[in-house]
C-alpha cells in the first residue's frame, strides 16, 4: 500500500475510535490532516473570538515548511497510536 492508501485508511480509522480523543490529540490530528491533504495553511487567522478556530489555525500552521508525504505519515502514526490507546 502506497502512503495515500493508508492515509486514505487512516481517516476512516479514526471515525472508528471508540472513545474520542482529548483536545490535543483532535488538533493534531487536524492539523496534520489538513498539511497531508492541502499543504501549508493559508487564509487569515481567526479572530480572538473564535478559539476553535485560531487553535486549528495555529496547530496547522506550525506544520508550515512540512512535507504532505511526510504529513501524512505522522498523521497515519498518530492514528495507529490513539488505535493502541483505546
Amino acid at each position: 500500500m502506497s502512503v495515500s492508501d493508508d492515509f486514505a485508511q487512516a481517516q476512516a480509522d479514526v471515525k472508528q475510535l471508540p472513545t474520542r480523543p482529548g483536545n490535543d490529540a483532535l488538533l493534531q490530528l487536524y492539523a496534520l490532516y489538513k498539511q497531508g491533504s492541502q499543504g501549508d495553511a493559508t487564509g487569515k487567522r481567526p479572530g480572538m473570538f473564535d478559539l476553535v478556530g485560531r487553535a486549528k489555525f495555529d496547530t496547522w500552521s506550525e506544520l508550515a515548511g512540512t512535507d504532505q508525504e511526510a504529513a501524512q505519515t505522522r498523521y497515519i502514526e498518530l492514528v495507529k497510536k490513539l488505535q493502541a490507546e483505546a
